[in-house]
């Protein structure tokens, strides 16, 4: 069986989180992508400490699917270096699990 993955992201607006969320669904490598924001998110880049308001995009994905959901945020992402972190489910039900790889099938 094809384990599911969460892939998150942070970005500038919640345009761009649509822009991606649209994108990840509606080519089949999420079947789902939830946005949340606005966060604030505090992280040091390039010596400095920076805050700033995103919005977080969660997607829901199948293993076989991750490295292209990672390309496709990257290609569409604004950011010089964006936070992209793929991590494993490892249980919930199991129907909905089902439906994550049933939804990102070729």
């Amino acid at each position: 069986m094809t384990a599911a993955y969460q892939v998150s992201t942070a970005v500038e607006s919640e345009a761009a989180a649509d822009e991606i969320a649209a994108a990840l669904v509606s080519e089949r490598l999420a079947a789902c992508v939830q946005v949340i924001g606005p966060v604030r998110s505090t992280y040091r880049w390039k010596g400095a400490v920076e805050r700033s308001s995103e919005w977080l995009c969660v997607a829901k994905t199948a293993e076989p699917r991750v490295d292209a959901v990672v390309a496709r945020i990257r290609a569409l992402h604004s950011y010089q270096q964006p936070e992209i972190v793929a991590t494993a489910i490892d249980g919930g039900d199991p129907g909905y699990l089902e439906w994550i790889r049933r939804e990102t099938a070729d």
